[in-house]
């Protein structure tokens, strides 16, 4: 059967060749991979099936996928080398890989453990776990997520693994996703949109999350959160909104070495914005955080927070040290109101006239030459404080 789907899919496939290089560029940096050798169109699960074990046993292959709705009754297994799945028309909501609901017994709809795995163009989600777990135990590297909607996972949406030993996973990609419970709640505590252990140079940029929210007492996880001593991760232009907590580095003893954080619109709920814990060389830059039920917006806790800068954020709550936690801390605004943001509930913290407080009052980062939007800094005197440069 295989066989027969495989020459089936086979027949008159392109070559495509992919942006080359021998390496991933995290850290803010482009995705690179090795060159495809073969395309494969699917148009249904049991092609797209026999495309992912051709992919595993061959490597180097990109997987399309029709418009439809693949329905999965198990994983998808991934440890082939450079093995890709897009969608083919590039509309997302028109692709939809899923298992059988988050009480369901799909438990991943991707569980990678090669290099160079990429999605790109379309929905995944509906599963008990994980829409996509990346192994960084097995040393899966250079990972890419283009324009892909994840939804309605029994835990975090997008897991990095590891098992603490000597292998971590480098130079993954984020970029114009969205992560999201379509109920506005998430199942239980136990969830989060990027939850990443033991990473470096990663990037999340571009992207959305809505409704990372806990229905217990228990906080969910943050939005998009890097621990177990992952290194190296920028995060940036994001727009988070009503989740219980916005964007973490480390937790507790499981800390983060140097990373940016920079020009996030980032609304929550319950708890914090930018949370840093054993985080040491982080520097937060020209955020804007809007916080509901919590008295601060940004907190640098523990002894091993240290050596990084907070500068240029625009928040509604404080920006607290707690538990011997330090940094630079400067020209930061934190009184801002929600009429200062176009739509602070629906976490839209672009500025309106009334933040005249906010406008020409920050210093030159060279770190930061755009905004949010991706507009150049200054627009006028100096660069504005938080997210949003007013052209």
């Amino acid at each position: 059967m295989f066989s027969l789907v495989a020459v089936a899919l086979l027949a008159g496939c392109d070559v495509m060749g992919g942006s080359g290089g021998e390496a991933g560029q995290g850290g803010g940096g482009e995705w690179e991979h090795p060159d495809y050798d073969t395309t494969l169109v699917v148009s249904n699960v049991s092609e797209l099936l026999a495309a992912a074990e051709y992919g595993n046993s061959h490597g180097n292959v990109e997987v399309l996928l029709a418009d439809g709705t693949y329905q999965l009754e198990d994983m998808l297994w991934i440890d082939g080398v450079n093995v890709g799945f897009r969608g083919q028309s590039g509309n997302r909501e028109a692709v939809v890989v899923r298992g059988e609901g988050m009480a369901g017994g799909v438990s991943h709809v991707f569980n990678v453990a090669g290099d160079y795995f990429a999605v790109q163009d379309m929905t995944v989600g509906w599963v008990g776990n994980h829409a996509v777990q990346i192994h960084g135990d097995a040393d899966a590297d250079y990972p890419y997520f283009y324009n892909v909607r994840f939804v309605d996972t029994g835990e975090q949406m997008l897991k990095v693994s590891t098992d603490l030993g000597s292998s971590w996973s480098d130079g993954g990609i984020v970029e114009d996703c969205s992560f999201e419970y379509s109920a506005g709640i998430g199942p239980q505590y136990y969830i989060g949109g990027v939850d990443g252990h033991q990473c470096r140079d990663w990037t999340v940029r571009d992207c959305y999350f809505y409704g990372i929210i806990s229905p217990e007492a228990d906080l969910a996880e943050h939005a998009v959160h890097f621990w177990s001593e992952s290194e190296g991760t920028v995060v940036e232009r994001n727009r988070i909104t009503s989740c219980d907590r916005g964007i973490g580095f480390g937790l507790g003893d499981s800390g983060h070495g140097p990373g940016t954080i920079r020009n996030n619109f980032v609304h929550t709920t319950r708890d914090v914005g930018i949370g840093l814990e054993n985080a040491s060389g982080v520097d937060v830059y020209n955020n804007s955080l809007y916080t509901v039920d919590y008295s601060n917006s940004i907190e640098y806790r523990f002894a091993g927070t240290s050596g990084g800068e907070i500068v240029n954020n625009l928040t509604s709550g404080e920006i607290a040290s707690r538990d011997g936690g330090s940094a630079t801390v400067e020209t930061n605004v934190t009184a801002a109101q929600s009429s200062w943001f176009q739509d602070a509930g629906s976490g839209d913290l672009h500025l309106t006239s009334a933040a005249s407080e906010a406008v020409d009052a920050g210093q030159t980062l060279s770190e930061v030459t755009v905004d949010y939007d991706s507009e150049d800094r200054p627009a006028g005197a100096a660069y504005d404080i938080g997210g949003d440069e007013v052209h």
